[in-house]
């Protein structure tokens, strides 16, 4: 099939007149750990007022970005403990976005309930299913039943307005204030660093940053002994820092996999160039998903949006 630069690269030149107000979709409601992760990241926009847009499920946030209801979107990819989101990676594949920015943010997750109650007295706990495998210790010591919930703070959210007693959510401090809720436990994670990585999403390519960049590529390799050797061979050979491999299903076939790598350099960069075109030689199937710069927690590619 051979490389695919996301279908639009070269990179657009950023002329284009900028709105007054950036609209960004996450998934959830607000009090979530992706809303809180949104405003980190595009709060920090000093020429545009950034305004926040809840939608249901990652999906709708891959496609109101795509169809241009919102100009970004924000969505969890993978979680230091729990590991990635596979409808995110699937979505990927479904979609041509760009992957223009990344921020670690840094989860604490609560056990929420309706003020006066004990934790004797709960028998019951929501929550998305990652926040619960995240909280996965604490829960089994309560002795509790589990529900899974399309949100953490759309769990606090229900509680709230049903009146639910009995019943806990697992969810941020933010979302405790925001929906009138107690926090019986703060912190109830497995582990203590719990950082969940985001990624952001936009119909065109991120600006060339001048911070050290990263490329994120997904691939499909033929099914031949090596051929997934041979493709880490040619970053090896350009001196190619190989940041993060994983593999993951095509659904649509049985036992076919493809390959999410993030690598350091910017597809700009002769030697990624290289080896960009060495990979869409070795591969059945080879897409760009985006260059950006690389993050570390609280931080973000101040080149987005236009800001340099």
């Amino acid at each position: 099939m051979g490389l695919s630069l996301n279908q639009k690269y070269p990179l657009s030149n950023g002329t284009q007149p900028l709105s007054p107000t950036v609209i960004v979709a996450f998934q959830g409601e607000r009090g979530a750990f992706g809303y809180e992760a949104a405003r980190a990241y595009f709060s920090q926009e000093r020429h545009r007022k950034p305004d926040f847009i809840p939608y249901r499920s990652f999906a709708d946030v891959f496609h109101a970005v795509e169809v241009g209801d919102v100009d970004y979107g924000l969505v969890p990819l993978e979680n230091s403990q729990a590991g990635s989101i596979n409808d995110v990676h699937d979505l990927l594949l479904q979609y041509n976005l760009f992957v223009i920015g990344e921020i670690s943010y840094r989860v604490n997750q609560c056990l929420l309930c309706l003020p006066g109650q004990q934790l004797r007295d709960i028998k019951r706990v929501m929550s998305h299913p990652q926040a619960l495998v995240q909280s996965d210790v604490f829960l089994r010591a309560l002795e509790v039943e589990t529900v899974t919930s399309y949100n953490t703070a759309g769990s606090a959210k229900m509680i709230h307005e049903k009146r639910l007693r009995g019943t806990a959510a697992v969810a941020s401090t933010s979302a405790a204030e925001l929906y009138e809720l107690e926090i019986l436990a703060n912190g109830i994670q497995t582990i203590e660093d719990n950082y969940t990585r985001f990624i952001a999403l936009s119909r065109e390519p991120a600006p060339r940053c001048t911070e050290p960049a990263k490329t994120m590529l997904v691939m499909m390799t033929s099914q031949q002994p090596g051929s997934l050797y041979k493709c880490l061979d040619i970053l090896a050979a350009k001196q190619i820092n190989l940041l993060r491999l994983e593999s993951h299903p095509l659904h649509q076939y049985d036992w076919k996999y493809v390959f999410f790598l993030d690598f350091e350099g910017h597809h700009e960069d002769s030697a990624v160039c290289s080896v960009l075109v060495e990979l869409a030689n070795q591969t059945t199937f080879c897409k760009v998903l985006g260059s950006f710069a690389r993050n570390v927690e609280g931080r973000r590619n101040k080149a987005l949006l236009g800001v340099r």
